[in-house]
């Protein structure tokens, strides 16, 4: 584990026992994961925006 989140599970563990720090930890990776999803999307949204658009004239072609 990272130096941070030792810290952290030190800290917290004192102050709050193992289950304030297991909820703080569970948090952190909530919120990293969440940045992780939010970068991603603002990264490929164009790309995928595109992908769709592509696929939706094709089909377009096809009905009409």
């Amino acid at each position: 584990m990272g130096p941070l989140i030792m810290w952290l599970r030190t800290f917290f563990a004192s102050r709050y026992g193992e289950r304030g720090a297991t909820a703080v930890e569970y948090g952190l990776i909530v919120a990293a994961i969440a940045a992780v999803i939010v970068i991603i999307v603002f990264t490929l949204g164009t790309q995928i925006q595109t992908a769709f658009q592509t696929v939706s004239d094709e089909i377009g072609g096809f009905i009409e």
